[in-house]
């Protein structure tokens, strides 16, 4: 139940002319021929629109002698964003948390990497954990990259070009260069 409701707000606010209303809602209280005038929509247009709203329940009505008048409900709204967060910051948790784990399993009491990940998944986590602790916009020669990587694993060739192949690193002509974050494949 909670489920078809979460849907039906989000049905409710997927269409631009209804988002239109929202905003307008957000700052005060309207009649249906005062958003038509504001949004350059005929009455039925709006009708149409403010019925969606009302029955996902992101608006409310209230009638005034002739003239029904419309309000965001905002408390509803409120809710079911909040509702949207949660779940999105449980998932960033159990991120958290999977990562740790991989981590944990990889890496020994010093730092050292135990064995190189086989699977993609993990390798990346590895190697994103390795290139978080290089500069960004410093240029490092090679011999400085696989002294950096000789700290945590001896394969330094491989664990080199894994951060080329994985976009953490740019190469050119010797020269390594940390990529910004939204570059590393993931």
């Amino acid at each position: 139940m909670q489920l078809e409701k979460q849907i039906a707000f989000l049905k409710a606010l997927g269409d631009p002319t209804r988002m239109k209303i929202v905003h307008l809602l957000s700052g005060s209280t309207l009649h249906g021929q005062a958003i038509a005038g504001k949004l350059g929509l005929t009455p039925p247009t709006i009708s149409h629109h403010l019925t969606k709203l009302k029955e996902s329940g992101v608006i409310i009505s209230r009638r005034n002698k002739n003239t029904i008048y419309f309000e965001l409900n905002k408390k509803m709204v409120k809710q079911h964003l909040m509702s949207i967060l949660s779940l999105i910051e449980q998932e960033e948790r159990e991120e958290v948390e999977e990562k740790e784990k991989i981590l944990g399993n990889f890496i020994d009491q010093n730092g050292r990497l135990k064995t190189i990940p086989s699977q993609r998944k993990k390798k990346l986590i590895v190697l994103e954990y390795f290139a978080a602790k290089l500069e960004l916009g410093r240029k490092y020669e090679e011999k400085e990259i696989n002294e950096f990587i000789k700290q945590f694993h001896e394969d330094f060739a491989t664990i080199r070009r894994e951060f080329i192949n994985h976009q953490f690193m740019y190469r050119d002509q010797g020269i390594y260069e940390l990529n910004p974050r939204e570059m590393w494949l993931n």
